[in-house]
């Protein structure tokens, strides 16, 4: 499968989708979040859904009074066509502090499920046709709806903060792993798992409620 890291842009939207919290966890040395400089990172290369994610995230910091700044308009377009070394990304790191970036939160998707529910099908029942005759012609096998199976698709996703002036073993603050189930187009699903992100810092105290 190529590249999973198309993040939730795969952001997705609902009919029958949902997005579920899995797992939360919060640094217990950093009870207080105060970022001066947020770069808000969706890993993706469909860069409509990336921007869109950005954007949407960006806007919940910042009318919580948090700069935060999108990806799209601090790294190049090809920022995730190819693997990074160590090397790659500790410079890159340099360079967001040097512009003055003290914390990011990057979202990718972590894996994809391919599931199936089965329905097991139902009779239908009509009182109007008193007679046998004309209810068998007309009728015949007709009441009965046969049963399926519905495919569909699971995202696990995950997203992280991390506070750049902290060292390596300090500077995870937050991680959340979600669940983004049947997933169908981008807009509202983008709006979701947004609101999801947002809801978990405010429960967790990490970031002020609006």
């Amino acid at each position: 499968m190529k590249k999973i890291l198309v993040l939730l842009s795969i952001f997705l939207s609902l009919g029958c989708s949902s997005v579920k919290l899995i797992d939360s966890w919060k640094n217990p040395e950093t009870p207080v979040f105060k970022p001066q400089k947020l770069l808000v990172v969706g890993v993706t290369q469909n860069l409509t859904s990336r921007k869109i994610f950005e954007e949407n995230l960006k806007r919940e910091f910042l009318n919580r009074n948090i700069n935060a700044i999108e990806s799209s308009v601090v790294f190049e377009s090809t920022f995730t066509d190819s693997k990074k070394s160590e090397e790659e990304i500790d410079k890159m790191v340099s360079e967001l502090s040097e512009k003055g970036f003290d914390a990011v939160i990057i979202t990718a998707v972590k894996g994809v499920e391919e599931r199936s529910s089965y329905d097991p099908g139902y009779y239908t029942i009509g009182y109007h046709w008193r007679r046998f005759g004309p209810y068998y012609y007309r009728f015949q096998n007709i009441y009965y709806n046969p049963g399926y199976y519905n495919e569909y698709k699971v995202y696990d996703v995950e997203t992280s903060i991390y506070n750049l002036n902290k060292d390596e073993n300090k500077s995870l603050v937050w991680v959340g792993a979600f669940q983004i189930v049947n997933p169908k187009t981008i807009t509202n699903t983008v709006q979701e798992y947004v609101e999801a992100i947002i809801n978990q810092l405010e429960n967790r105290g990490i970031i002020p409620q609006r």
